[in-house]
């Protein structure tokens, strides 16, 4: 295999962000549940996270349940819910101590009270840790992160706090809940399908995309390092020319 580049210059993306896409139809090839599609996908993250903190990436986000997701069947919902509290309950420790800060990003207003108190304890617990950030995006949607911002704006611009003309990109950026996060160089998405399902629609302007066939259950931390030999192949001009 490949080896990844070594040079300064071919250092690991700062930022990756992954669409987990593919745990039903890995299930549903296999003739399973769903529910065992969602629990694979779960040790999918764990070797990933971890292949993240072996090859030195400092920012890692994964879209983990959009906003859009709830409107799948209930049950569906029940069971990604009680893996949610499982993997909170259960992974945190070791994370913590291989020195992953965890943090969350969606509307949490929509999430149970106990996963909202178990996201509060994670991000407290590993709040000092600066190995990997990663942020877990739950019940997400980059419009409505968009018009939340917009809105936010807006009230200060009524309140008197801020002139409309002071509104630019850096002003806006400022109230995204990615706020003190870098924008992510690299998105992959797995499962074959070439879309970012509004996901980070603002922060990956600039980002490169990679889509994989691969189906996120069977994800490895050698698809990770795939898809960042693909990264730095590409010509990053920010709309310049060259």
């Amino acid at each position: 295999m490949e080896a990844l580049p070594s040079s300064a210059d071919a250092r690991p993306p700062l930022h990756v962000a992954i669409i987990m896409d593919g745990n039903g139809r890995w299930a549903k090839a296999r003739g399973l549940p769903r529910t065992i599609g969602h629990q694979r996908g779960a040790e999918a993250v764990r070797r990933t996270v971890m292949g993240a903190v072996e090859l030195g990436i400092s920012h890692l986000t994964l879209f983990g349940f959009s906003s859009e997701n709830w409107k799948r069947p209930a049950a569906e919902i029940d069971d990604l819910m009680a893996l949610l509290r499982f993997y909170l309950r259960s992974e945190i420790a070791e994370l913590h101590r291989n020195g992953v800060r965890i943090r969350v990003i969606g509307e949490r207003d929509r999430l149970a009270d106990d996963i909202v108190a178990l996201i509060d304890e994670a991000e407290t617990r590993t709040r000092n840790n600066v190995r990997l950030n990663l942020a877990i995006a739950l019940s997400y949607g980059g419009r409505g992160e968009i018009a939340r911002a917009a809105r936010r704006l807006a009230q200060a611009v009524k309140a008197g706090e801020l002139a409309v003309d002071d509104i630019n990109e850096v002003a806006f950026a400022r109230q995204l809940l990615t706020v003190d996060m870098p924008d992510p160089d690299l998105v992959i998405r797995t499962s074959g399908e070439k879309r970012i399902s509004n996901f980070l629609l603002w922060q990956s302007a600039y980002a490169e995309l990679v889509f994989m066939d691969r189906l996120w259950p069977d994800f490895t931390k050698d698809d990770l390092e795939d898809a960042i030999r693909e990264f730095h192949r590409r010509d990053r001009r920010y709309g310049a020319a060259r």
